[in-house]
This record gives C-alpha cells, structure tokens and sequence, in this order.
C-alpha cells in the first residue's frame, strides 16, 4: 500500500492511525514543499515504522517541466524529505504517474528506484467513499500489487483522505484474505 501527496496535519495522522490497527505497514511518497510545511508529520511516518519515499518537491507534470527545473525539483524533494526525517529515500514516483524521458532519466542517474502503482482507489474524487475507494483498490487484488491512495487533499478534492482513511480496514482484509498482508515495498522485497 503506498500514499501519495503528503504529509498533511488530519489526513496523514487519520491515515497512519488506520495503518496502526490493522497492522500495516506502507510507504509514503512525500511532496517536498508540504513537507516543509509539516516536517513533524513527515517525521511521525518515520516514527511509525512506514517507509518514506519521493514524489517531488512541487506536484507539477514533469512533461511541461524543463530538464533543469525537473532536476532541481528532484534535489529540493532530497533535501527537504532527509532534513525533516533523517533518511535519503531511494524510491521515487512522479505526480500523475507520469514520467518525461528526461525525469526518468534523471531518477535513474540518482540510482533511485522508479516506481508507479497496479491498483488505484480513485480517492481524490470528490464523490470518493470508503466503500468506492475499496471496491476499486481491491479489484481483482493479487500478492504483489502496488495499491496508490492519498493521505492527504492538497492537490485533489477537499476531505478526500477522509474516504481513504476509512477504506484501509477494508483493503487490509482483502490483502489478508490473499494471505498477502499489506507491507512497504521494501518489505515487500
């Protein structure tokens, strides 16, 4: 199970308390510029156990981003995620799971490991509910699926990780039903 486009001060701590009972780990793809508004929730995820990786320092299209603003964006994310919880994350997934020839690129000369998603709960819809977003994320669910959610609202509809938050119980029992249960991806490895 991974998390993109936080941290944020109610959906990250909803989602983190949802992850805790059912006893799960994840891995969170962070946006540098809110963690640098909310450094003590990026470090809350640390603390919790769940693994920390990069999803940029703006949530902007990498396609419309020039090579050196993409690259400078790639150092900000760096720099922001390890100054606010002491790690160097290796794994990276561009906003809108879209990569630029350059961005891959880019990623790959940092010897980050690129990673997008199989399975998706459309959480960021403003018609989102528990119930949809796990209807959607545990379709045709099988081990090793990478499910994408978001524990936070900054760049879709308001309230969303609400929707989020509450469908965790419900995809950690369908992971559990495969006898996969829901881990980071390096704990997956």
């Amino acid at each position: 199970m991974t998390f993109d486009d936080g941290p944020d001060p109610l959906g990250t701590p909803a989602v983190l308390d949802a992850l805790a009972l059912a006893g799960a780990t994840a891995t969170f793809f962070l946006v540098g510029e809110q963690v640098e508004r909310y450094p003590s929730v990026a470090a809350e995820i640390v603390g919790a156990g769940h693994e920390i990786a990069l999803h940029g320092y703006r949530h902007l299209l990498q396609l419309r981003r020039s090579p050196r603003a993409l690259a400078l964006d790639l150092d900000r994310s760096l720099e922001a995620v390890g100054t606010a919880t002491g790690l160097e994350p290796t794994l990276f997934r561009p906003p809108y799971g879209v990569f630029s020839a350059v961005g891959l690129e880019l990623v790959r000369r940092r010897r980050w490991r690129p990673l997008l998603w199989s399975k998706w709960g459309c959480d960021w819809r403003a018609s989102a509910t528990a119930a949809s977003v796990a209807r959607l994320a545990t379709r045709d669910l099988r081990s090793g699926d990478v499910v994408l959610l978001h524990d936070a609202d900054h760049y879709s509809s308001p309230g969303s990780w609400r929707a989020t938050a509450g469908a965790i119980p419900r995809i950690a029992d369908a992971a559990e039903a495969l006898g996969a249960p829901l881990l980071s991806i390096s704990q997956a490895m």
